[in-house]
């Protein structure tokens, strides 16, 4: 992180020179910079970001450990991939911890609406969102924005339907042997 914003303070100052720098600095890169700053000050407690190249804000590791509810106990990784296009599109977000959920498919697909250009409800992304925004919706598909009325993983919203306990017995054994801490 701060690896880029001394390359773009590098570039300012190369062009105020009238030399020219390596290369052009994208937009995206540019709103990353404040949007990774802000996005790190404002995570909630249980969730931790980590970059695998401090040069490259783009792509980076959402790690969830809920500290309530059904998946209490288990540790969680969302990869995040922003585009060029960030920030008229939304990132791209796929689960890499397999799970039992009903908004994320077991091959870690994510039924989020805030990932969706556009979304029935209104609630899609829009070029005000941030990062940050993307942050707390994960972090909510654990607690409070758990949906079991438009699933992904029907199988799993079923189940929670039909036998609560069944359900919470399922998740347990996903947490165990894939998502311990």
């Amino acid at each position: 992180m701060i690896t880029l914003t001394r390359k773009l303070k590098t570039d300012a100052e190369a062009q105020k020179s009238g030399s020219t720098p390596n290369r052009r600095v994208s937009v995206r890169d540019k709103l990353l910079v404040k949007e990774v700053q802000e996005m790190e000050q404002m995570l909630p407690n249980t969730c931790k970001v980590k970059f695998d190249d401090p040069h490259c804000l783009h792509e980076f590791s959402l790690i969830v450990a809920p500290d309530e509810g059904y998946w209490q106990g288990g540790k969680f990784v969302f990869r995040v991939s922003v585009s060029e296009e960030y920030n008229m599109a939304p990132p791209s977000v796929k689960c890499s911890t397999k799970l039992w959920h009903p908004n994320i498919s077991e091959e870690g697909d994510i039924c989020l609406s805030l990932l969706r250009q556009n979304s029935i409800d209104g609630l899609g992304w829009a070029p005000t969102r941030r990062l940050k925004d993307l942050i707390w919706g994960l972090n909510s598909l654990f607690t409070d924005l758990l949906n079991f009325d438009d699933p992904l993983n029907i199988e799993a919203a079923e189940l929670y339907l039909k036998d609560r306990d069944q359900f919470r017995n399922k998740v347990r054994e996903y947490v165990t042997q894939f998502a311990r801490r």
